[in-house]
């Protein structure tokens, strides 16, 4: 049986409100509701998610399909970056190629890349111990964090060149729940054709 790590899709940015409040833009909502669509999502039986509102929209559409609910795990978190607050778009990617690239250093003050992969893979391996591995899971969060839980699940040193490709999220990467071996290479959300 398989696990999945689902990351948001697209975001509705707004430099105005923090990051983690930021929710699913149109594309991003009909994009999820594809996937939700999908005989894969049916399969779930049970749906943990970051608290993060893009997340947690995103979650809440896939378990409305599956017919559970939402668990919240607030350890599962995108990496802290409010000490610097929004950046643009370029100045981001920069930014995440120096966080991948120097992962046991802070940039700016952002939570470090090793921290971060600790911090995920600790939350979603907590939830693994006791769940059930005849029972299909997904875990629904962010790019960032997925990459770095990714890397950790390969034996893998932290690299971007693990990271989401194309702009934007909703991806999934897959696991095998007996062993928690990948599975899958990130596939976009509604590409992906399941267990």
């Amino acid at each position: 049986m398989l696990g999945v790590y689902v990351t948001h899709p697209q975001v509705q940015i707004d430099p105005d409100v923090p990051v983690p409040k930021w929710g699913l833009s149109a594309v991003g909502r009909e994009r999820a509701a594809l996937t939700a669509s999908l005989p894969w999502v049916r399969s779930l039986g049970r749906i943990v998610s970051s608290d993060e509102t893009k997340a947690v929209e995103t979650a809440q559409l896939l378990a409305d399909a599956a017919g559970t609910t939402v668990e919240i795990h607030h350890d599962m978190g995108e990496n802290d970056r409010s000490a610097t607050g929004f950046l643009p778009p370029p100045e981001f990617e920069k930014a995440a190629d120096w966080f991948f690239a120097n992962p046991t250093e802070s940039f700016k003050g952002w939570e470090r890349a090793i921290d971060a992969q600790t911090r995920i893979a600790d939350a979603i391996l907590r939830v693994l111990d006791v769940h059930d591995p005849k029972i299909p899971i997904a875990f629904v969060g962010h790019g960032g964090v997925g990459t770095l839980l990714k890397c950790r699940l390969l034996g893998a040193p932290i690299s971007r060149a693990a990271d989401q490709k194309g702009g934007g999220g909703g991806n999934v990467f897959a696991f095998r729940l007996a062993d928690r071996a990948v599975a899958c290479d990130w596939t976009p959300m509604e590409h992906w054709q399941g267990m």
